[in-house]
């Protein structure tokens, strides 16, 4: 019985912690069937489950918040859900839409690492913050789900058929390697993500 005691330590909130995370897993799944059947169909329903990631990242914070039960190990399942929802999938969407260049890849590998670095920092510096004023009360960088608008972005594109070869903004010849200028705004979100001297009140 001993595999069901992690199950125990499980509060409602991190319940909906996990389907941020499944929300954004299978986000990846339809982005991966896009490019096997190139059917612009799976990539809207890969940006409603990022957007649904969304709602139940929300909903996590204010559950923890309403009963009184943030934990440790909450933040941590937080952190680990939103690299893959905030992170991982919205790189796997951008590449799966055209961003396929090995200027683009290296820039959605930064942008995901910038997340991860992100998240870590977050959680060293929340438990300093908590335990000298007894609340976070800022956020250094922009907060991960801010990737959120990135999907949009190629939502809007792909409803315009501006993904793939017709991408919006052509494709840059750099160094004898394909870079799509889309791709920048993933390096630009990566870099606001790891800012340090970006500080946003925490609400």
């Amino acid at each position: 019985m001993k595999h069901f005691s992690m199950i125990r330590d499980f509060h409602l909130a991190d319940l909906f912690t996990l389907a941020n995370g499944g929300s954004g897993t299978a986000a990846l799944f339809l982005a991966m069937d896009h490019v096997r059947e190139a059917r612009v169909g799976k990539l809207y329903a890969a940006g409603a489950f990022v957007a649904a990631a969304l709602v139940f990242d929300v909903m996590d914070g204010r559950i923890a918040r309403w009963r009184h039960r943030a934990s440790p190990l909450g933040r941590e399942l937080d952190s680990l859900a939103d690299v893959i929802s905030f992170g991982v999938a919205p790189a796997g969407l951008a590449f799966a839409a055209g961003m396929t260049g090995l200027w683009d890849a290296l820039g959605l590998i930064y942008f995901v690492a910038c997340g991860i670095s992100r998240l870590a920092r977050y959680n060293v510096t929340a438990e300093a913050m908590s335990a000298e004023t007894g609340k976070v009360t800022y956020f250094e960088g922009t907060p991960i789900p801010t990737s959120v608008l990135l999907v949009v972005l190629l939502m809007a594109l792909a409803r315009a058929g501006r993904i793939g070869d017709s991408m919006l903004g052509g494709v840059w010849g750099v160094g004898g390697f394909d870079l799509h200028p889309v791709a920048l705004l993933f390096v630009l979100s990566g870099s606001l993500m790891i800012s340090k001297t970006l500080k946003i009140p925490k609400p």
